[in-house]
């Protein structure tokens, strides 16, 4: 019985589960649902199961920041989207960092701690032209020393806070596995040097990072930001959301 799916929580049950639904938060699977008593009535339920995790010290020495980010986060190994990264990149006209592609792939659209939202491929490039658009038509010194991509050197929004942080690209590199994260908080912006995966993992868990959270959750998850369906127990166990759009702060 997986520790990573939410099956905990249908323990108590068995065959008398008519319907669960299943929430990560921290290191507890919430649930709610309707069971069947043994005379054939129905009555609701709510229930809160342990959620263990991967200790991070099991994995190999050579474990990718996205390996890490998968184990603390109890998220699914064999996990992969599909996404079409030529058609993306010639549209947004730049590569994309491998790190980012490879932490997209591995998690799909959603949130880490339902406090981090990654935008996937389509976002950055809505984003990227919202942005230009509006700094061709109007002109804004918000961005200041920065300007939007694809001004040379340019930001890229690749992530955001339900406080409306903003994490961000500075495409200043041909290599786009050279660019730095910087963020936003009123002026002046902030430069974090490491890669995405990296950023989100120790933002997660190291206390000494700049915009740590590692204080609100001794354990983390990840929920993808979609309709949940129950073609597996990984996906019955998740959270529709719709992921928030950075533009709309902007």
């Amino acid at each position: 019985m997986s520790t990573r799916s939410g099956l905990p929580l249908l323990t108590p049950f068995g065959e008398r589960i008519v319907e669960m639904r299943a929430w990560k938060y921290g290191g507890r699977w919430a649930g709610c649902g309707i069971v069947r008593d043994d005379d054939g009535t129905t009555r609701p339920v709510v229930l809160v199961a342990e959620r263990r995790l991967p200790a991070l010290d099991n994995l190999p020495a050579d474990a990718s920041w996205v390996d890490k980010l998968v184990a603390v986060t109890g998220w699914d190994p064999h996990h992969r989207s599909k996404i079409d990264w030529a058609a993306a990149e010639a549209r947004l006209g730049t590569a994309l960092p491998s790190d980012y592609k490879e932490l997209t792939e591995r998690f799909g659209c959603g949130g880490f701690d339902d406090y981090l939202s990654v935008q996937m491929p389509d976002g950055i490039i809505e984003i990227a032209e919202l942005l230009s658009e509006r700094e061709g038509t109007h002109g804004n010194g918000r961005w200041e020393p920065h300007r939007p991509f694809p001004a040379p050197g340019g930001l890229l929004w690749w992530a955001s806070t339900e406080h409306e942080q903003d994490f961000c690209w500075v495409a200043d590199h041909p290599d786009p596995d050279c660019w730095s994260v910087v963020h936003r908080n009123d002026h002046p912006w902030e430069r974090y040097d490491g890669t995405t995966s990296e950023f989100v993992f120790r933002m997660l868990t190291d206390p000494e990072h700049p915009f740590s959270t590692a204080g609100l959750f001794d354990a983390h998850w990840f929920d993808r930001y979609e309709d949940p369906t129950l073609h597996s127990a990984e996906t019955a166990a998740g959270k529709s959301t719709a992921p928030p759009s950075v533009a709309d702060s902007l």
